[in-house]
């Protein structure tokens, strides 16, 4: 991912717990929109695996799934690789470069595919190329989840969507009796809503939908919004 460093995922790993809005209630979105039984066999790819906790919940939700995690970050394969460890091999963990094209046809018959907080560092054009690369992929009864940041249309709603995120992350600090996390999250200026970064590009809910819509999914939504972050995406 352009301009994306160590420094930067280190520093996501260490505050991730108070700087992903509702981070639970994301995850647990997306577990619980899987079209498929508990007992199902199906194959999941993730971009952008981050440290493994969606793929770990997915895995552990659906026994005989099956995931392919995806991430530009050597550290954070090293961390999705620990975390599904246990899985054996249900998990599979390779590098890519979400902004190229050389990786696509991983994506070839898969039933699910998953992404969070990744996709925003692709601009607009990318991001619909990418849709339509996905719903061109994935086997007939397959879905698509994305869990990311949300470009607000107008001033009040960016402002709304920072002061949420600063407030959920000072509650979430809170809760883990971890006053510092909140201070290392304002020091490192993670809120986008309050301090842009030009590496950063996330595109408005609607946009993402009509996108979405013209790839070939047939069902398309959004199912979860919070301090400008949003679970969305298309059943095939």
């Amino acid at each position: 991912m352009p301009d994306w460093t160590e420094h930067d995922s280190a520093t996501y790993r260490d505050i991730a717990a108070i700087a992903v809005p509702r981070r639970r209630e994301m995850t647990t979105t997306i577990v619980s929109l899987v079209p498929f039984a508990a007992d199902d066999r199906f194959r999941i790819v993730e971009l952008g695996s981050g440290d493994g906790t969606l793929s770990a919940a997915l895995l552990a939700a659906h026994p005989n799934a099956t995931v392919l995690a995806l991430d530009g970050s050597a550290s954070m394969r090293e961390a999705t690789a620990a975390r599904l460890a246990p899985c054996g091999d249900r998990a599979r963990v390779r590098a890519f470069d979400l902004a190229s094209l050389d990786w696509w046809d991983l994506m070839h018959g898969a039933d699910l595919v998953v992404s969070s907080l990744c996709l925003h560092h692709l601009n607009d054009a990318k991001k619909q190329y990418l849709y339509k690369a996905i719903a061109d992929r994935l086997s007939a009864r397959g879905a698509l989840f994305v869990a990311d940041l949300i470009e607000p249309l107008h001033p009040a709603s960016r402002r709304l969507a920072a002061n949420e995120w600063d407030r959920s992350a000072r509650e979430q600090a809170g809760a883990l009796e971890a006053p510092q996390l909140f201070t290392r999250f304002a020091d490192a200026k993670w809120n986008q809503f309050r301090f842009p970064d030009p590496a950063d590009r996330p595109s408005a809910l609607f946009h993402h939908l009509v996108w979405l819509k013209h790839a070939g999914f047939g069902a398309v939504e959004c199912f979860w919004m919070f301090a400008g972050h949003a679970v969305y995406g298309g059943f095939k």
